[in-house]
Protein backbone atom coordinates (compact mmCIF):
# COMPACT_ATOMS: atom_id res chain seq x y z
CA UNK A 1 0.00 0.00 0.00
CA UNK A 2 1.85 3.31 -0.81
CA UNK A 3 2.04 6.39 1.23
CA UNK A 4 -0.75 8.61 -0.36
CA UNK A 5 -3.21 5.68 0.30
CA UNK A 6 -2.40 5.28 3.65
CA UNK A 7 -3.02 8.75 4.11
CA UNK A 8 -6.37 8.80 2.21
CA UNK A 9 -7.44 5.61 4.40
CA UNK A 10 -6.52 6.98 7.95
CA UNK A 11 -7.36 10.54 9.22
CA UNK A 12 -6.13 12.31 12.42
CA UNK A 13 -8.10 15.46 14.13
CA UNK A 14 -6.62 17.19 17.06
CA UNK A 15 -9.82 18.27 18.93
CA UNK A 16 -10.38 21.48 20.47
CA UNK A 17 -9.84 19.21 23.66
CA UNK A 18 -6.55 18.84 22.65
CA UNK A 19 -7.14 14.98 21.55
CA UNK A 20 -6.11 13.27 19.23
CA UNK A 21 -9.15 11.11 17.81
CA UNK A 22 -7.99 8.59 14.39
CA UNK A 23 -10.91 7.44 12.32
CA UNK A 24 -10.62 4.84 9.67
CA UNK A 25 -12.41 5.15 7.01
CA UNK A 26 -14.78 1.96 7.80
CA UNK A 27 -16.06 3.53 10.86
CA UNK A 28 -18.45 6.53 11.49
CA UNK A 29 -17.69 10.25 12.68
CA UNK A 30 -19.09 10.67 15.87
CA UNK A 31 -21.99 12.99 14.03
CA UNK A 32 -22.59 10.03 11.79
CA UNK A 33 -23.34 7.82 15.17
CA UNK A 34 -25.65 10.02 16.09
CA UNK A 35 -27.91 10.31 13.01
CA UNK A 36 -26.86 14.08 12.28
CA UNK A 37 -25.02 13.42 8.77
CA UNK A 38 -28.19 12.87 6.93
CA UNK A 39 -28.38 16.80 7.63
CA UNK A 40 -25.52 17.41 5.62
CA UNK A 41 -26.33 14.23 3.21
CA UNK A 42 -29.74 15.54 2.25
CA UNK A 43 -28.72 18.90 1.76
CA UNK A 44 -26.18 18.12 -0.64
CA UNK A 45 -23.53 19.18 1.26
CA UNK A 46 -20.43 18.96 -1.10
CA UNK A 47 -17.61 19.60 1.24
CA UNK A 48 -19.07 16.39 4.08
CA UNK A 49 -18.71 13.06 2.71
CA UNK A 50 -18.62 10.15 5.00
CA UNK A 51 -15.23 8.70 5.69
CA UNK A 52 -13.39 11.37 3.83
CA UNK A 53 -9.82 11.45 5.18
CA UNK A 54 -8.12 14.97 6.29
CA UNK A 55 -6.05 16.20 8.68
CA UNK A 56 -6.48 18.91 10.36
CA UNK A 57 -4.78 21.44 13.20
CA UNK A 58 -6.83 23.59 16.18
CA UNK A 59 -5.27 25.27 18.54
CA UNK A 60 -5.70 24.93 22.16
CA UNK A 61 -8.48 26.63 23.77
CA UNK A 62 -10.64 26.68 26.30
CA UNK A 63 -14.25 24.07 25.85
CA UNK A 64 -16.32 27.33 26.56
CA UNK A 65 -14.70 29.57 24.02
CA UNK A 66 -15.09 26.87 21.78
CA UNK A 67 -18.56 26.33 22.62
CA UNK A 68 -19.39 29.79 22.02
CA UNK A 69 -17.35 29.85 18.33
CA UNK A 70 -19.67 27.06 17.58
CA UNK A 71 -23.32 28.80 18.92
CA UNK A 72 -21.94 31.63 16.21
CA UNK A 73 -21.91 29.26 13.47
CA UNK A 74 -24.85 29.06 11.44
CA UNK A 75 -26.85 25.64 11.29
CA UNK A 76 -25.49 23.87 8.52
CA UNK A 77 -21.90 25.15 9.63
CA UNK A 78 -22.39 23.93 12.72
CA UNK A 79 -23.64 20.56 12.11
CA UNK A 80 -20.79 20.34 9.84
CA UNK A 81 -17.74 20.43 12.84
CA UNK A 82 -19.75 18.68 14.90
CA UNK A 83 -18.82 15.63 12.52
CA UNK A 84 -15.12 16.20 13.23
CA UNK A 85 -14.82 15.87 17.18
CA UNK A 86 -16.04 14.91 20.19
CA UNK A 87 -15.97 18.06 21.45
CA UNK A 88 -17.77 20.03 18.88
CA UNK A 89 -20.48 17.39 19.42
CA UNK A 90 -20.75 18.10 22.83
CA UNK A 91 -21.29 21.41 21.87
CA UNK A 92 -23.86 20.57 19.32
CA UNK A 93 -26.12 18.74 21.90
CA UNK A 94 -26.44 22.64 23.37
CA UNK A 95 -26.17 24.49 20.01
CA UNK A 96 -28.35 27.70 20.72
CA UNK A 97 -29.76 28.69 17.11
CA UNK A 98 -31.75 25.59 16.24
CA UNK A 99 -33.63 26.90 12.36
CA UNK A 100 -35.21 24.72 10.43
CA UNK A 101 -36.97 26.63 7.18
CA UNK A 102 -36.10 26.71 3.57
CA UNK A 103 -32.82 29.11 3.70
CA UNK A 104 -31.34 25.97 6.34
CA UNK A 105 -32.94 22.94 4.58
CA UNK A 106 -32.60 23.18 0.59
CA UNK A 107 -35.18 22.49 -1.33
CA UNK A 108 -34.20 19.19 -2.42
CA UNK A 109 -33.92 18.33 1.06
CA UNK A 110 -37.49 18.58 1.60
CA UNK A 111 -38.89 15.22 0.98
CA UNK A 112 -36.56 14.17 4.01
CA UNK A 113 -37.42 17.32 6.38
CA UNK A 114 -38.92 15.17 8.67
CA UNK A 115 -35.91 12.83 9.20
CA UNK A 116 -33.64 15.43 9.52
CA UNK A 117 -35.37 17.73 12.19
CA UNK A 118 -35.71 14.53 14.08
CA UNK A 119 -32.32 13.32 13.92
CA UNK A 120 -30.87 16.80 15.28
CA UNK A 121 -33.64 16.58 17.51
CA UNK A 122 -32.79 13.54 18.96
CA UNK A 123 -28.86 14.67 19.52
CA UNK A 124 -30.33 17.57 21.63
CA UNK A 125 -30.12 17.76 25.05
CA UNK A 126 -32.74 20.57 25.12
CA UNK A 127 -30.79 22.97 26.98
CA UNK A 128 -29.47 26.36 26.06
CA UNK A 129 -31.11 26.64 22.98
CA UNK A 130 -31.93 30.10 22.59
CA UNK A 131 -33.78 30.99 19.70
CA UNK A 132 -35.99 28.05 17.79
CA UNK A 133 -36.88 29.22 14.15
CA UNK A 134 -39.49 25.97 13.12
CA UNK A 135 -41.51 26.44 10.07
CA UNK A 136 -42.50 22.64 9.01
CA UNK A 137 -44.17 21.11 5.78
CA UNK A 138 -44.18 17.32 5.84
CA UNK A 139 -44.87 16.30 9.44
CA UNK A 140 -46.94 14.80 12.17
CA UNK A 141 -48.95 16.92 15.01
CA UNK A 142 -46.48 13.81 17.03
CA UNK A 143 -43.48 15.26 16.02
CA UNK A 144 -43.88 18.61 16.05
CA UNK A 145 -45.30 18.51 19.70
CA UNK A 146 -41.61 16.09 20.03
CA UNK A 147 -39.69 18.69 18.76
CA UNK A 148 -41.03 22.15 21.29
CA UNK A 149 -41.07 19.62 24.19
CA UNK A 150 -36.93 19.28 23.50
CA UNK A 151 -36.68 22.58 22.51
CA UNK A 152 -38.82 25.20 24.05
CA UNK A 153 -37.13 25.04 27.52
CA UNK A 154 -36.17 27.70 30.48
CA UNK A 155 -33.68 29.94 28.85
CA UNK A 156 -35.32 30.42 25.35
CA UNK A 157 -35.64 33.81 24.19
CA UNK A 158 -36.97 33.84 20.65
CA UNK A 159 -39.59 31.25 19.60
CA UNK A 160 -40.62 30.99 15.45
CA UNK A 161 -43.45 28.56 14.57
CA UNK A 162 -45.94 27.70 11.93
CA UNK A 163 -46.95 25.41 9.34
CA UNK A 164 -47.72 24.45 5.84
CA UNK A 165 -49.70 21.47 5.46
CA UNK A 166 -53.30 20.66 4.36
CA UNK A 167 -54.13 20.91 7.90
CA UNK A 168 -52.33 23.60 9.77
CA UNK A 169 -54.95 25.47 11.64
CA UNK A 170 -56.32 22.68 12.97
CA UNK A 171 -53.04 22.15 14.83
CA UNK A 172 -53.19 23.87 18.39
CA UNK A 173 -50.42 25.49 19.81
CA UNK A 174 -49.43 23.65 23.38
CA UNK A 175 -49.79 26.55 25.50
CA UNK A 176 -48.69 24.34 28.43
CA UNK A 177 -45.06 24.40 27.32
CA UNK A 178 -45.19 28.30 28.60
CA UNK A 179 -43.58 26.82 32.10
CA UNK A 180 -42.99 28.84 34.54
CA UNK A 181 -39.42 29.40 33.38
CA UNK A 182 -40.44 29.58 29.44
CA UNK A 183 -42.34 32.90 30.63
CA UNK A 184 -39.80 34.31 32.47
CA UNK A 185 -37.67 34.03 29.47
CA UNK A 186 -39.28 34.12 26.62
CA UNK A 187 -38.59 37.68 24.48
CA UNK A 188 -40.34 37.23 21.28
CA UNK A 189 -42.75 34.64 19.79
CA UNK A 190 -44.28 34.43 16.77
CA UNK A 191 -46.89 32.09 15.24
CA UNK A 192 -48.79 31.30 12.33
CA UNK A 193 -50.93 29.17 10.34
CA UNK A 194 -52.09 27.24 13.77
CA UNK A 195 -54.52 27.71 16.43
CA UNK A 196 -53.86 29.22 19.55
CA UNK A 197 -56.14 29.04 22.74
CA UNK A 198 -54.62 31.26 25.98
CA UNK A 199 -56.29 30.94 29.32
CA UNK A 200 -56.26 32.85 32.29
CA UNK A 201 -54.41 29.92 34.06
CA UNK A 202 -51.19 30.06 31.27
CA UNK A 203 -49.62 32.95 33.78
CA UNK A 204 -47.40 35.87 33.20
CA UNK A 205 -44.77 36.41 30.10
CA UNK A 206 -42.49 38.43 32.16
CA UNK A 207 -39.63 39.03 29.50
CA UNK A 208 -42.12 39.00 26.19
CA UNK A 209 -41.85 42.33 24.01
CA UNK A 210 -42.79 41.54 20.75
CA UNK A 211 -45.81 39.24 19.80
CA UNK A 212 -46.52 38.63 15.85
CA UNK A 213 -49.90 36.43 14.80
CA UNK A 214 -49.96 35.45 11.04
CA UNK A 215 -53.02 33.62 9.83
CA UNK A 216 -53.52 32.10 13.57
CA UNK A 217 -56.52 31.06 15.00
CA UNK A 218 -57.23 33.01 18.19
CA UNK A 219 -60.48 35.03 19.32
CA UNK A 220 -60.20 38.68 20.81
CA UNK A 221 -60.86 37.13 24.58
CA UNK A 222 -58.14 34.97 24.01
CA UNK A 223 -55.84 37.68 22.66
CA UNK A 224 -56.85 40.16 25.39
CA UNK A 225 -56.11 37.36 28.24
CA UNK A 226 -52.51 36.76 26.37
CA UNK A 227 -52.02 40.52 26.21
CA UNK A 228 -52.95 41.13 29.93
CA UNK A 229 -50.31 38.56 30.91
CA UNK A 230 -47.84 40.27 28.83
CA UNK A 231 -47.00 43.47 30.85
CA UNK A 232 -43.68 43.63 29.41
CA UNK A 233 -45.05 43.95 25.49
CA UNK A 234 -43.61 47.13 23.47
CA UNK A 235 -45.12 45.39 19.96
CA UNK A 236 -47.98 43.18 18.49
CA UNK A 237 -48.02 42.03 14.82
CA UNK A 238 -51.37 40.77 13.49
CA UNK A 239 -51.76 39.52 9.93
CA UNK A 240 -54.94 37.91 8.87
CA UNK A 241 -56.86 36.73 12.24
CA UNK A 242 -60.31 36.86 11.20
CA UNK A 243 -61.18 34.94 14.54
CA UNK A 244 -60.87 38.97 15.83
CA UNK A 245 -63.63 40.65 16.25
CA UNK A 246 -62.31 43.32 18.65
CA UNK A 247 -59.18 44.04 20.05
CA UNK A 248 -58.86 45.92 23.68
CA UNK A 249 -55.10 46.40 24.76
CA UNK A 250 -55.13 47.01 28.48
CA UNK A 251 -53.39 50.33 30.27
CA UNK A 252 -51.38 47.61 32.22
CA UNK A 253 -48.99 47.54 29.10
CA UNK A 254 -46.75 50.69 30.18
CA UNK A 255 -44.23 50.06 27.39
CA UNK A 256 -46.30 49.08 24.44
CA UNK A 257 -45.82 51.49 22.00
CA UNK A 258 -46.45 49.66 18.29
CA UNK A 259 -49.07 48.31 16.58
CA UNK A 260 -49.49 46.41 13.18
CA UNK A 261 -53.03 44.71 11.81
CA UNK A 262 -52.73 44.06 8.56
CA UNK A 263 -55.82 41.91 6.73
CA UNK A 264 -58.00 41.30 9.80
CA UNK A 265 -60.91 41.44 7.90
CA UNK A 266 -63.49 41.31 10.64
CA UNK A 267 -61.92 43.73 13.19
CA UNK A 268 -64.99 46.26 13.96
CA UNK A 269 -62.90 48.01 17.02
CA UNK A 270 -59.08 48.63 18.23
CA UNK A 271 -59.66 50.13 22.16
CA UNK A 272 -55.94 50.78 22.94
CA UNK A 273 -55.49 51.89 26.69
CA UNK A 274 -52.30 51.79 26.74
CA UNK A 275 -50.88 55.10 27.11
CA UNK A 276 -47.61 55.05 25.35
CA UNK A 277 -48.69 53.71 21.89
CA UNK A 278 -46.40 55.79 19.51
CA UNK A 279 -46.76 53.89 16.47
CA UNK A 280 -49.58 52.54 13.83
CA UNK A 281 -49.70 50.78 10.49
CA UNK A 282 -53.24 49.75 9.83
CA UNK A 283 -55.13 48.24 7.29
CA UNK A 284 -58.81 49.01 7.01
CA UNK A 285 -61.22 51.12 8.94
CA UNK A 286 -61.82 49.68 12.14
CA UNK A 287 -63.42 51.98 15.01
CA UNK A 288 -60.56 53.57 16.69
CA UNK A 289 -60.71 54.62 20.31
CA UNK A 290 -57.03 55.51 21.87
CA UNK A 291 -58.25 57.33 24.88
CA UNK A 292 -55.86 60.67 24.03
CA UNK A 293 -53.20 59.53 21.99
CA UNK A 294 -50.85 62.27 22.92
CA UNK A 295 -48.06 59.83 22.29
CA UNK A 296 -48.87 58.57 18.70
CA UNK A 297 -46.68 59.85 16.65
CA UNK A 298 -46.51 57.68 13.38
CA UNK A 299 -49.94 56.80 11.39
CA UNK A 300 -49.47 54.10 8.57
CA UNK A 301 -53.17 53.83 7.16
CA UNK A 302 -54.00 51.18 4.08
CA UNK A 303 -57.99 51.10 2.66
CA UNK A 304 -60.21 52.33 -0.35
CA UNK A 305 -61.62 55.95 -0.46
CA UNK A 306 -60.61 57.37 2.84
CA UNK A 307 -59.14 60.23 2.26
CA UNK A 308 -62.13 62.34 3.88
CA UNK A 309 -62.22 60.00 6.69
CA UNK A 310 -58.63 60.55 7.61
CA UNK A 311 -58.95 64.24 7.44
CA UNK A 312 -61.95 64.41 9.60
CA UNK A 313 -61.26 62.06 12.09
CA UNK A 314 -57.06 61.69 12.62
CA UNK A 315 -56.75 65.55 13.78
CA UNK A 316 -58.60 64.78 16.85
CA UNK A 317 -57.62 61.23 17.59
CA UNK A 318 -54.12 61.20 16.87
CA UNK A 319 -53.68 65.57 17.44
CA UNK A 320 -49.55 65.15 17.89
CA UNK A 321 -48.79 62.98 14.37
CA UNK A 322 -45.40 63.54 13.44
CA UNK A 323 -45.08 61.15 10.42
CA UNK A 324 -48.55 60.02 8.52
CA UNK A 325 -48.74 57.85 5.77
CA UNK A 326 -52.05 56.83 3.69
CA UNK A 327 -52.13 54.81 0.97
CA UNK A 328 -55.66 54.98 -0.31
CA UNK A 329 -57.26 53.09 -3.97
CA UNK A 330 -60.63 53.54 -5.98
CA UNK A 331 -60.41 57.50 -4.15
CA UNK A 332 -63.43 59.08 -5.48
CA UNK A 333 -64.37 62.17 -3.41
CA UNK A 334 -62.52 65.40 -2.98
CA UNK A 335 -60.86 65.93 0.34
CA UNK A 336 -62.56 68.66 1.90
CA UNK A 337 -61.22 71.45 3.61
CA UNK A 338 -61.72 71.64 7.24
CA UNK A 339 -60.62 74.19 10.45
CA UNK A 340 -58.87 70.82 12.10
CA UNK A 341 -55.62 70.77 12.02
CA UNK A 342 -52.35 68.27 12.41
CA UNK A 343 -50.64 70.71 14.40
CA UNK A 344 -47.18 68.39 14.50
CA UNK A 345 -47.02 66.58 11.15
CA UNK A 346 -43.86 67.26 9.83
CA UNK A 347 -43.73 64.37 7.34
CA UNK A 348 -46.54 63.25 4.80
CA UNK A 349 -46.51 60.60 2.34
CA UNK A 350 -49.92 60.15 0.23
CA UNK A 351 -50.01 57.17 -2.08
CA UNK A 352 -53.08 57.12 -4.24
CA UNK A 353 -53.54 53.58 -6.25
CA UNK A 354 -55.40 53.06 -9.18
CA UNK A 355 -59.15 53.50 -9.17
CA UNK A 356 -62.27 52.32 -11.70
CA UNK A 357 -62.44 56.05 -12.41
CA UNK A 358 -58.76 57.51 -11.66
CA UNK A 359 -58.63 60.57 -14.12
CA UNK A 360 -61.96 61.89 -12.54
CA UNK A 361 -59.96 62.47 -8.86
CA UNK A 362 -59.27 66.12 -7.89
CA UNK A 363 -55.50 66.03 -6.75
CA UNK A 364 -55.59 69.87 -6.05
CA UNK A 365 -57.99 68.72 -3.11
CA UNK A 366 -54.87 67.45 -1.34
CA UNK A 367 -54.01 70.57 -0.82
CA UNK A 368 -56.77 70.19 1.84
CA UNK A 369 -53.66 68.40 3.91
CA UNK A 370 -51.39 71.05 3.37
CA UNK A 371 -53.46 73.52 4.56
CA UNK A 372 -54.30 71.25 7.78
CA UNK A 373 -50.54 70.92 8.13
CA UNK A 374 -48.51 74.38 9.32
CA UNK A 375 -45.54 72.58 10.44
CA UNK A 376 -44.67 70.26 7.05
CA UNK A 377 -41.37 70.02 6.06
CA UNK A 378 -41.48 67.16 3.73
CA UNK A 379 -44.54 66.05 1.27
CA UNK A 380 -43.90 62.70 -0.78
CA UNK A 381 -47.00 62.17 -3.11
CA UNK A 382 -47.15 58.17 -4.88
CA UNK A 383 -49.97 58.26 -8.18
CA UNK A 384 -50.56 54.98 -10.05
CA UNK A 385 -52.86 55.25 -12.81
CA UNK A 386 -53.50 53.72 -15.66
CA UNK A 387 -52.42 55.06 -18.62
CA UNK A 388 -54.47 55.18 -21.29
CA UNK A 389 -56.71 56.91 -18.67
CA UNK A 390 -53.93 59.74 -17.79
CA UNK A 391 -53.78 60.16 -21.94
CA UNK A 392 -57.27 61.38 -22.02
CA UNK A 393 -57.31 64.41 -19.98
CA UNK A 394 -53.95 66.37 -20.99
CA UNK A 395 -56.58 67.23 -24.37
CA UNK A 396 -58.37 69.58 -21.58
CA UNK A 397 -55.89 72.24 -20.63
CA UNK A 398 -56.91 75.52 -21.00
CA UNK A 399 -56.12 78.22 -18.37
CA UNK A 400 -55.02 76.54 -14.51
CA UNK A 401 -57.19 77.55 -11.93
CA UNK A 402 -56.01 79.77 -9.28
CA UNK A 403 -56.42 78.15 -6.10
CA UNK A 404 -56.57 80.38 -3.04
CA UNK A 405 -53.41 81.17 -1.54
CA UNK A 406 -51.94 80.03 1.83
CA UNK A 407 -48.47 80.03 2.49
CA UNK A 408 -46.37 76.90 4.07
CA UNK A 409 -42.80 78.20 5.78
CA UNK A 410 -41.55 75.29 6.43
CA UNK A 411 -42.44 72.75 3.57
CA UNK A 412 -39.01 71.96 1.68
CA UNK A 413 -38.69 68.84 -0.19
CA UNK A 414 -41.42 67.60 -2.26
CA UNK A 415 -41.58 64.60 -4.36
CA UNK A 416 -44.37 63.55 -6.93
CA UNK A 417 -43.73 60.15 -8.45
CA UNK A 418 -46.04 58.97 -10.92
CA UNK A 419 -46.90 62.28 -12.28
CA UNK A 420 -48.46 62.89 -15.04
CA UNK A 421 -50.41 65.29 -17.26
CA UNK A 422 -53.59 65.42 -15.38
CA UNK A 423 -54.24 69.19 -15.12
CA UNK A 424 -55.04 69.11 -11.10
CA UNK A 425 -52.01 67.52 -10.84
CA UNK A 426 -50.08 70.03 -12.43
CA UNK A 427 -52.47 72.65 -10.22
CA UNK A 428 -51.67 70.89 -6.81
CA UNK A 429 -47.61 71.30 -8.20
CA UNK A 430 -48.27 74.84 -9.08
CA UNK A 431 -49.61 75.43 -6.23
CA UNK A 432 -46.82 74.33 -4.15
CA UNK A 433 -44.36 75.98 -5.71
CA UNK A 434 -46.16 79.32 -5.42
CA UNK A 435 -47.18 78.52 -1.58
CA UNK A 436 -44.22 76.99 -0.12
CA UNK A 437 -41.99 79.79 0.39
CA UNK A 438 -39.22 77.78 2.13
CA UNK A 439 -39.29 74.95 -0.52
CA UNK A 440 -35.41 73.64 -1.65
CA UNK A 441 -36.34 70.26 -3.41
CA UNK A 442 -38.79 69.33 -6.37
CA UNK A 443 -38.70 66.10 -7.76
CA UNK A 444 -40.98 65.42 -10.65
CA UNK A 445 -40.81 61.70 -11.42
CA UNK A 446 -42.84 60.37 -14.57
CA UNK A 447 -42.44 56.47 -13.29
CA UNK A 448 -44.96 54.58 -11.06
CA UNK A 449 -43.14 53.65 -7.80
CA UNK A 450 -44.06 49.38 -9.03
CA UNK A 451 -42.01 50.23 -11.93
CA UNK A 452 -38.83 48.26 -12.46
CA UNK A 453 -36.13 50.53 -13.49
CA UNK A 454 -32.29 48.94 -14.87
CA UNK A 455 -30.80 50.96 -11.88
CA UNK A 456 -32.55 49.69 -8.95
CA UNK A 457 -30.10 47.51 -7.07
CA UNK A 458 -32.25 44.60 -6.56
CA UNK A 459 -33.26 44.14 -10.53
CA UNK A 460 -31.61 41.22 -11.63
CA UNK A 461 -32.94 41.76 -15.00
CA UNK A 462 -30.52 44.69 -15.76
CA UNK A 463 -33.26 46.53 -17.52
CA UNK A 464 -36.00 48.49 -17.47
CA UNK A 465 -39.78 47.11 -17.44
CA UNK A 466 -41.03 47.58 -20.60
CA UNK A 467 -43.61 50.58 -20.90
CA UNK A 468 -45.94 49.90 -23.82
CA UNK A 469 -47.88 52.85 -24.43
CA UNK A 470 -47.30 54.44 -21.18
CA UNK A 471 -43.99 55.79 -22.28
CA UNK A 472 -46.30 58.78 -24.50
CA UNK A 473 -47.87 59.41 -21.43
CA UNK A 474 -44.81 60.08 -20.11
CA UNK A 475 -43.50 62.09 -22.75
CA UNK A 476 -46.81 64.36 -22.18
CA UNK A 477 -45.63 64.52 -18.47
CA UNK A 478 -42.74 65.71 -19.36
CA UNK A 479 -43.86 68.25 -22.20
CA UNK A 480 -46.77 69.69 -19.00
CA UNK A 481 -43.64 70.00 -16.77
CA UNK A 482 -41.64 72.47 -19.49
CA UNK A 483 -44.98 74.30 -20.33
CA UNK A 484 -46.62 75.22 -16.84
CA UNK A 485 -44.16 74.39 -14.47
CA UNK A 486 -40.70 74.78 -14.98
CA UNK A 487 -40.89 78.96 -15.54
CA UNK A 488 -42.58 78.89 -12.04
CA UNK A 489 -39.72 77.43 -10.25
CA UNK A 490 -38.08 79.91 -8.22
CA UNK A 491 -34.48 80.57 -8.21
CA UNK A 492 -33.62 78.53 -5.00
CA UNK A 493 -35.32 75.85 -5.53
CA UNK A 494 -33.84 72.32 -6.97
CA UNK A 495 -36.05 71.20 -9.65
CA UNK A 496 -35.12 67.38 -10.94
CA UNK A 497 -37.33 65.84 -13.13
CA UNK A 498 -36.92 62.21 -13.68
CA UNK A 499 -37.02 61.29 -17.56
CA UNK A 500 -37.68 57.94 -19.11
CA UNK A 501 -34.38 55.93 -19.05
CA UNK A 502 -32.54 56.33 -22.90
CA UNK A 503 -30.67 53.16 -22.58
CA UNK A 504 -33.52 51.18 -21.97
CA UNK A 505 -36.14 52.76 -24.27
CA UNK A 506 -33.98 54.31 -27.05
CA UNK A 507 -36.25 52.82 -29.68
CA UNK A 508 -39.07 54.58 -28.42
Amino acid sequence: MSQHDGHRRHRKIIAPNGSIASVNKRKCSPCQQDGDSSFLKENGDGDYQAGETMTCSIPVLPEDVWHHIHSLMPLRDAARVACLSHAFLRSWRCYPNLTFNDHVLSPKAHIYESHIIDCIMRNHSGTGVKILKLQSVYTSFDNLNSWLRVAVKPGIEELTFGLFHRFRKEYKFPCSLLSDGVRNSIRYLELYLCTLSPTAELGPLQSLTSLRLWEVRITGDELECLLSNSLALEKLELFECNGILCLRIPCELQRFSRLRISACGRLKLIECKAPNLSSLQLWGKPELSLGEALQMKNLSMYDSNFFCYARIELPSIMPNLDTLYLSSYDEMVKTPMLPTKFLCLKHLTIHLGPGPFPWSFDYSSLISFLDASPSLETLSLDVTNEPMKQELVFRQYSDLRQIAEDQHRYLKNVKITGFSSVKSLVELTCYILKNAVSLESLTLDAHCSSTRRCSDTKNIFGRCRPVGNSLKVKRKALLAIRKFIEDKVPAGVKLTVVEPCTRCHKSS
